[in-house]
């Protein structure tokens, strides 16, 4: 799997403002800007990207996903 590709999963499963995937092929580490994220808490938002991903964390074929997950107010204040 490429970052491109990644990248592309996510954007299909959750409206993005932003989106960025770094890594190596095997482990990955993305910062995702949605209005979906509004009112979760971390690992809600967490989830969020979970589902988007659907099985392919359970089939290995992404290893392993760290994630910086913000609201378009959050991300104004601290971008990248």
């Amino acid at each position: 799997m490429t970052a491109q590709e990644l990248q592309s999963i996510i954007a299909a499963g959750l409206p993005c403002e932003h989106l960025n995937v770094e890594g190596d092929g095997r482990h990955w580490f993305a910062t995702i800007v949605s209005t979906a994220f509004e009112g979760l808490r971390p690992i809600a938002r967490h989830q969020r990207v979970y589902a988007a991903l659907g099985d392919r964390m359970k089939t290995d074929e992404v290893h392993a996903l760290s994630m910086k997950t913000l609201t378009p107010a959050e991300y104004q204040k601290n971008p990248e």
